[in-house]
Order: structure tokens, then C-alpha cells, then sequence
């Protein structure tokens, strides 16, 4: 696993030194749609060109947050327009409960803007609030609103590591590595235990 990590992260600084700025907005737009590319390498590495006068600061932080939009949005949308019936149906096959759904709704009527921006604060669950949020058909104004506030704090605030690390960076990136290893623990952990509550949820409801 340390070496794929390795690689993908010697794939990500070697994107984005060849593609610049697109390359910085495509990776973030990956990384907003569930796909597991780390942020904690694509945006202190663009921080790190920052220090070397490549880029800009704020521009970086702004196509981060921009990216995020974008993919998150394609999940919020796949999780809106497939529909509450179809999710009903076939949720169980991936533990997804009729409770689930209608908590999913209530708790995004209610409290849907300060859990989206703060869950875009969180590295590991950051991509996965636009499920909830477009089963409970949140409007899509607020929902990008929340998503680029929250995305553009991340954003700047990890850029601004790698303009910190400055001629430091090959001894600061392993460290984000084992960054990636805990969340990864962390998440395991996190879905055993969602799995067993929801299938245990599951034999309750037949």
C-alpha cells in the first residue's frame, strides 16, 4: 500500500508540474468525486510551486475549491436524480436503509449548510457529504455555496503548508503519507462498524 501511495503521489507532482493550473482543478474535481486522490499531496506540492513563484497563491486555492465543486457535484447529482425509489430498492445491496434515507432528509432540512461546510474541512469524508445531500435534495445553491466556502479554506490552508515548506518539501511529503495512513485506518474502522449497525438495521426491518 506505501508503494502505490508512493506512486500515486509521484503521478500527482509530476501532473502537476506538466499541466499547471488544469492539472490542479482536474485533480481536485477527481478528488471531490470519491475517487481516492489525496488533496493533502495535490495542494502543499502546488503551494511548493507557489514558493517557487510559478503560481499564485490565491489562484490555486480558488481552482481547488472550484474542482471540488465540480466533482462534488457530479456525486450530488447522481445521488439527487437517480431517486429516492431506486434507493429504496437497491440501497440495501450496499447497506443503504430506508432509515438512512429519510434521517439522511431530515438532518439536511434542518442542518444541512454547517454540516457540509465542516465536513469539507475533514480530509477522508470530505467527498462523501454530497450523497446525503442530494438524497435530501438540498437546493443547489446553498449546497455550492457551503461546498466552495468550506473547499476554499481547505484549499488555501494546505496550499499555504507547501508555501511554508518552501526548499523543504522532499523531507515534508512522507509525512503526508503516513498523514494518509491514518485516515485510511481510521475509515476502515469507520465502515466495519457501519456495516455491521446496518445490517443488523437490515434484519430489524424485514
Amino acid at each position: 500500500m506505501e508503494v502505490v501511495l508512493g506512486q500515486l503521489s509521484s503521478y500527482i507532482i509530476s501532473f502537476i508540474d506538466e499541466t499547471g493550473y488544469l492539472g490542479i482543478f482536474i485533480l481536485m474535481a477527481l478528488e471531490g468525486s470519491f475517487i481516492p486522490i489525496p488533496s493533502e499531496i495535490i495542494l502543499p506540492f502546488s503551494g511548493y510551486l507557489v514558493f517557487e513563484g510559478r503560481f499564485s497563491l490565491y489562484l490555486v486555492a480558488f481552482l481547488g475549491a472550484l474542482g471540488n465543486i465540480a466533482g462534488t457535484l457530479f456525486s450530488y447529482s447522481i445521488s439527487r436524480y437517480v431517486g429516492i425509489s431506486f434507493l429504496h430498492k437497491y440501497g440495501k445491496y450496499v447497506f443503504v436503509t430506508r432509515g438512512d434515507i429519510d434521517f439522511a432528509q431530515r438532518l439536511f432540512e434542518k442542518y444541512g449548510a454547517p454540516i457540509i461546510f465542516v465536513t469539507r474541512l475533514i480530509p477522508g469524508i470530505r467527498g462523501f457529504v454530497a450523497i446525503p445531500a442530494g438524497v435530501a435534495r438540498m437546493k443547489i445553491v446553498p449546497f455550492v455555496a457551503y461546498v466552495f466556502t468550506g473547499s476554499f479554506i481547505y484549499s488555501l490552508a494546505l496550499t499555504y503548508v507547501g508555501v511554508v515548506a518552501g526548499e523543504n518539501w522532499d523531507i515534508l511529503e512522507p509525512y503526508f503519507h503516513k498523514f494518509d495512513w491514518v485516515v485510511v485506518t481510521l475509515l476502515v474502522i469507520g465502515v466495519i462498524w457501519w456495516i455491521r449497525r446496518h445490517i443488523s438495521k437490515m434484519k430489524n426491518e424485514k
